[in-house]
């Protein structure tokens, strides 16, 4: 967009702001094409000029009237569509830290086979075979850690949370 128009763009968005300010309401192209000394004619056509320039600089400083005059860049009102949700990010972050409260205050055992087979992602057998027990064994260690998890965490905030997260992850943490 040439700098004549950009200026022009400028001048008429402060001559806006300024008479929303006087009028307490929206102004009329009138009294903007009054207070900029030009004729609604010039009004309609610098209008046109502005619309048809579909290029605005991302840097740019808008000022925001209803906040009293703070200004913020074009760029930083652009939804990221593909970034993640705050609020599930914090949850997610959360319920990590819940179940890893909730682990570390598993009975040894517990706490070993749970290790072993999520972080190590070893088979039952072979956990078996490192803690000397049989494979059977394992699979109800297991499921007590699991359910101790699963009843610690039930209550916790953390989890309250992330329940709207439609069972993602709950199912991530606790596979079936």
């Amino acid at each position: 967009m040439p700098r004549s128009v950009r200026s022009r763009a400028r001048d008429i968005e402060r001559a806006i702001g300024e008479l929303e300010r006087k009028l307490h309401r929206a102004p009329t192209d009138e009294e903007i094409s009054e207070k900029l000394g030009i004729s609604t004619d010039e009004l309609d056509e610098s209008l046109s000029e502005i619309g048809r320039s579909s290029i605005a600089a991302l840097d740019e400083l808008w000022t925001i009237s209803s906040t009293g005059g703070d200004q913020v860049a074009l760029i930083d009102t652009i939804e990221d569509t593909q970034g993640p949700e705050p609020q599930t990010e914090l949850a997610q972050t959360e319920l990590k830290e819940a179940l890893g409260e909730a682990i570390a205050r598993l009975p040894e055992r517990e706490k070993l086979v749970v290790t072993l087979y999520y972080y190590e992602e070893l088979t039952l057998r072979e956990i078996g075979e490192v803690l000397g027990v049989t494979e059977s064994r394992v699979s109800q260690l297991h499921t007590k850690a699991i359910l101790r998890l699963k009843a610690r965490l039930a209550g916790s905030p953390a989890a309250r949370a992330a329940r709207p997260l439609s069972g993602v992850a709950r199912d991530w943490y606790f596979p079936a």
